[in-house]
């Protein structure tokens, strides 16, 4: 695997998604909140007369996300025919991968096993490669096997 990567941090981890998995990264503006939605659901937001369902990384993976420093940005993706803005602690760089993806030690604890396809190896250190429809689908924070 030689993919660029979009490193990040969630929850204090250094984190990647497959670049072409990533459609830009926005600066957050108003979020409305969304009724009866999951805790990882924090509300809607428009980018360029487009909504996006706008989800916090943490809350989704099973982590407090007041605990974390949350980035203005986020991360903007589609997965199921729509869009959303993914909030996390920070937005590192783009590297490339270096080598396949391995599975995800024992040490890091179930969220992280649930919402990761692996450990990476990338040119800025190791990365927990995440898996999108875990972390928007809120599966691991519900403790839903991937």
């Amino acid at each position: 695997m030689n993919s660029l990567l979009v490193m990040a941090l969630i929850a204090g981890r250094r984190c990647a998604f497959l670049a072409p998995d990533v459609q830009s990264v926005i600066e957050i503006g108003i979020i409305t909140p969304v009724p009866r939605t999951p805790a990882y659901i924090t509300g809607l937001t428009a980018v360029r007369s487009q909504a996006l369902t706008v989800l916090d990384c943490r809350t989704a993976i099973g982590f407090n996300a007041e605990e974390f420093q949350t980035d203005p940005r986020a991360i903007v993706t589609s997965y199921g025919g729509d869009s959303y803005a993914l909030r996390i602690d920070a937005i590192e760089d783009i590297c490339s991968a270096i080598g396949e993806p391995t599975s995800v030690p024992g040490g890091f604890g179930e969220q992280w096993s649930q919402a990761a396809k692996g450990l990476i190896e990338t040119r800025a250190g190791p990365a927990l490669l995440l898996d999108l429809g875990t972390i928007i689908d809120g599966n691991a924070a519900l403790g839903v096997a991937a």
